[in-house]
Order: structure tokens, then C-alpha cells, then sequence
């Protein structure tokens, strides 16, 4: 099976080619691609066993339907990890890299008043890895790669209420928590970047029925 092929059809699901609830035809796919239907089936028993795509007795594969449950614990999980990348990249990280990123946050305020770039949601997923990245912590990093997929459709969704000037503010903490080299305070800083984002999404349409309004999990 192409590797290829389970990240052809997740980047249609971030793309919106692909929404939740739409059924995977195995022949459309296959045919597009010029290719069999075994590979793609093989693909789509992948991304099942992601949770990214559900079986439906008589209809088939169809894109998984993304809740608020859903999102309450990829946030809840994606805080305790990052919370925990954080604190180990204020300690471990060589100057080097910590000012790399410096630099980088640098590039992304030049970018938020250049008309020509429409969104910096991109860069915002980046800060976020390189965090990951220098945590130095495989088993951490391999929990997050888990939820890669999970946190860009959320992305995807929340990008709809985002602008660059709110990317670029609400990051700021996160460069400056690392300059600190502070732990404790780079990992409150961090858990907390994620529950604003968490809350965010409760005022969203899509959270009308969500029912526990005093969740918190710091």
C-alpha cells in the first residue's frame, strides 16, 4: 500500500474536498488516480483504523463525523503533550534552536501585514511541531504524530474565526515562555494557549449541544 495514497485522501478531508459524512467510493478514487481498487482499500483500512474514516453497514467508508467530544479530547491530550514538549524544550534545547524559532516567529510578523499572504495557520502548526521536535522525547513525539491529522481538521475548523493578527498574538507567549527558559511557566503557558483554543471552538456553531460548559482540565 502507498503511503501516499492515506495522505492523498487525508489532505482531501483538510482541503474540504472531502467532508465528514461523505461516503469514499473505492472505484471514483481508484479511477481518478489511475490505479486499482486494492490499493485504496488497503488505504481506506488504514485511515479506519486512524479513526479518520468509518465503516457504515450498507453504504460503505465514509469521512468519520468530527464532534465536540472529538475535540475536547484531542485538546485535553494535545495539552498534557505539549504542555510536557515545552517543559523539556526550555531545558534541553540549545540556544541555536531556541533563537531559530526566535527568528522564525520574526518571518511570521513580516508575513502578517503582507497582503499577498492570506493566512498564518501554517506557521502556527510549524511553531507547534518545532516545540514537539525539541522536547527530544520519542515516545512523546509518536503520541502526537497520532493526532497530526485530528489537530489540522481542527485547525481547518477554527481557521474559519481566525486572522493573522490573532495567529501572530496568541504565539507570542509560546516564543516568549521559550526565551524564559522557565518550565513551570512554559508549560502553564502552553496548557493554557490550548484550552483559549479549546474554548474557542465552544462558541462555535457546531458546539450548540455541547453540554459540560465548565469543562477545564487545568
Amino acid at each position: 500500500m502507498s503511503v501516499d495514497l492515506v495522505e492523498y485522501i487525508k489532505q482531501q478531508i483538510l482541503d474540504g474536498m472531502l467532508n465528514p459524512g461523505d461516503r469514499i467510493v473505492e472505484t471514483k478514487v481508484a479511477k481518478e488516480l489511475g490505479i486499482s481498487q486494492t490499493p485504496v482499500r488497503e488505504a481506506i483500512r488504514q485511515l479506519s483504523g486512524e479513526g479518520i474514516i468509518t465503516i457504515v453497514p450498507n453504504k460503505g467508508p465514509m469521512v468519520r463525523t468530527f464532534d465536540m467530544k472529538d475535540i475536547f479530547e484531542v485538546y485535553s491530550l494535545r495539552s498534557m503533550l505539549e504542555g510536557l514538549a515545552i517543559r523539556l524544550a526550555v531545558q534541553h534545547a540549545a540556544d541555536e534552536e531556541i533563537e531559530e524559532l526566535v527568528r522564525f516567529f520574526d518571518e511570521m510578523k513580516r508575513k502578517m501585514v503582507d497582503e499577498d499572504v492570506e493566512s498564518l495557520l501554517q506557521e502556527s502548526i510549524h511553531l507547534h511541531q518545532s516545540i514537539i521536535r525539541l522536547s527530544n522525547h520519542s515516545r512523546l513525539s509518536a503520541s502526537y504524530d497520532s493526532i497530526t491529522f485530528h489537530i489540522s481538521l481542527a485547525g481547518r475548523i477554527l481557521g474559519r474565526v481566525s486572522t493573522k493578527q490573532k495567529e501572530v498574538d496568541q504565539h507570542a507567549e509560546l516564543i516568549d515562555a521559550l526565551v524564559r527558559r522557565d518550565p513551570d511557566h512554559a508549560e502553564k503557558i502552553m496548557r493554557m494557549h490550548i484550552l483559549r483554543s479549546f474554548n474557542e471552538f465552544r462558541e462555535l456553531p457546531e458546539a450548540k449541544d455541547w453540554i459540560y460548559d465548565d469543562i477545564n482540565w487545568l
